[in-house]
């Protein structure tokens, strides 16, 4: 083993006996972190599956939506396969039931040392792994690559903040991304950067969260919360918001007053802190309904804290304007792509490193506008509800710049489908060609 990677290991093997505490402390605020607990230590329960085992591992939310283009194309072309998906977060094993019901074997994926990464493989003995975004373990990527399970990093990102961080353990780094069977980035620029650290010859596929559709069901939500609001108000939503940013909008709104009558939708970024919002606002003496109060909004409440999971589709489909969050303060942004999907004008702050590229190609193509600080922010705002004409310039290039950039699913899939061969898809050579899928 590589001194960098036994270092790793050490210290990984060092910090397991804290880990359960850890999830007991965050299982405090949801609850879903203190299930099958063994299963982070390898521990799984018995079963059988299908081969192939197609193995998806999605960290968190914005992973597990992004992998459900990919998802719904290996169902189709290996119906009789096993999908196992697996997540660190308890909002991603939550969005993964919620996208993909029984379709797909959920478990937790272990902590990367190497008895819980072995038996990980021993358990579900995968034809293939698919790493979304940037999941990259050291062990887990190793023992993969010892035991001849191909494992692929797709729709990967590499921020340049990330870059450099990862360039600081480059003899841990390197090894571990030449051991990946391929890379496929969602820009130039995180190829570029992916190369860089040491990936081999990563091709650029670009971002599957294009090739989401949003469900009919969201969009049928949305209208019914938009009836709730108020038909006739103008509603606009600041969407994932993280920690400092709500009390910012609402200094700012204070200052700059929305036009009369409009509604502004809060929904936190993570489900620990509705709580904390909701605490935010009675103490700022600011009257507000809970979505999860499943009623309408009174005209004199000016305030709807979105308090629900897997709605954030029907929340955008609801409103006028979004403000996309964790982009006031430098925590790297939120994904912009849902609301531009559904034509909605995007307002985004300075802070976007994690969808750099996204935002970029959204504020040329006037999709999206770029604020400074949250005073800019709730100036914009105020001027787009009162300009219906500008609302749907942007609404229209939004659209445009959508069905533009769809696609990202089958260049993927073009490109993986010829290198999944083995005997566990040797009962499947009879598929149909991937320039045909």
């Amino acid at each position: 083993m590589e001194a960098a990677k036994a270092l790793y290991t050490l210290i990984g093997t060092a910090l397991l006996p804290l880990l359960p505490l850890r999830l007991w402390w965050r299982g405090l605020r949801e609850p879903l972190y203190r299930s099958a607990v063994g299963e982070r230590f390898g521990r799984y329960r018995s079963g059988t599956f299908s081969a192939p085992v197609l193995w998806v591992h999605s960290v968190s939310v914005g992973e597990t939506r992004a992998a459900l283009p990919l998802v719904q194309r290996m169902k189709a072309a290996y119906p009789e396969a096993t999908i196992l998906l697996t997540h660190m977060t308890a909002s991603g094993r939550a969005a993964g039931r919620e996208l993909f019901g029984d379709g797909v074997v959920q478990a937790w994926l272990p902590y990367d040392v190497p008895f819980a990464v072995n038996r990980f493989l021993a358990h579900f003995r995968p034809a293939a792994g698919f790493l979304v975004e940037t999941e990259l373990w050291p062990n887990l990527i190793g023992e993969a690559h010892r035991q001849d399970v191909p494992v692929f990093l797709v729709n990967a990102r590499m921020s340049e903040r990330s870059g450099k961080r990862y360039a600081r353990f480059s003899s841990l780094t390197r090894p571990m991304l030449r051991r990946l069977r391929g890379v496929a980035a969602q820009s130039p620029a995180d190829a570029a950067r992916l190369a860089k650290l040491g990936a081999t010859a990563p091709i650029v596929t670009g971002n599957l969260k294009y090739d989401v559709s949003i469900p009919d069901n969201a969009l049928t939500l949305g209208a019914e919360l938009r009836l709730r609001f108020g038909a006739s108000r103008p509603v606009w939503i600041a969407a994932s918001t993280r920690d400092g940013e709500e009390a910012l909008i609402l200094d700012a709104i204070a200052r700059a007053p929305m036009p009369p009558s409009s509604l502004l939708v809060i929904v936190p970024r993570h489900p620990h802190r509705f709580a904390v919002v909701a605490e935010l606002l009675r103490s700022r003496g600011v009257p507000f309904v809970r979505r999860s109060e499943n009623r309408s909004v009174p005209a004199d409440i000016g305030v709807v804290l979105g308090d629900s999971m897997g709605e954030m589709s029907a929340y955008y489909a609801a409103t006028d304007v979004a403000f996309v969050g964790g982009s006031l303060l430098p925590l790297g942004g939120q994904n912009l792509i849902e609301p531009i999907a559904l034509g909605i004008p995007v307002l985004i702050g300075p802070h976007t490193f994690n969808f750099a590229e996204a935002t970029a190609g959204a504020i040329a193509a006037g999709a999206a506008h770029l604020v400074a600080d949250a005073d800019d922010m709730a100036r914009e705002v105020c001027e787009l509800l009162s300009d219906a004409a500008r609302r749907k310039a942007m609404g229209d290039a939004a659209r445009a710049f959508h069905a533009a950039h769809q696609g990202a699913v089958q260049r993927l899939w073009s490109w993986l489908r010829p290198q999944l061969t083995g005997p566990s898809f040797a009962a499947h050579s009879n598929l149909t060609p991937p320039d045909r899928d």
